[in-house]
């Protein structure tokens, strides 16, 4: 298996191949059971100014080997937007 970093690198780069969308950071990781399971964020449309484009979050599960085994987008916002405290 890769190392971290490696893994990391790898995931976003399988999502990209399916979904078309680059991924721009990953906002969290963990390494469960069975793999890892990411957030990873994602421009899916871009807009100017900049702090308008819509951004997704992905929650991104891989296994042993860092090969993706499933994906969902968990939230969509505006770049410029904070979340909200309840």
């Amino acid at each position: 298996m890769a190392n971290t970093s490696e893994t990391l690198r790898r995931a976003c780069e399988q999502l990209a191949e399916l979904t078309g969308l680059t991924a721009e950071s990953v906002s969290s990781f963990q390494r469960t059971d069975d793999g890892w399971r990411l957030t990873v964020e994602v421009v899916e449309l871009t807009r100017v100014p900049e702090t308008m484009s819509l951004l997704a979050s992905y929650d991104v599960e891989l296994d042993e080997d860092g090969e993706l085994t499933g994906y969902r987008r968990v939230r969509r916002y505006e770049r410029g937007r904070a979340d909200r405290q309840r």
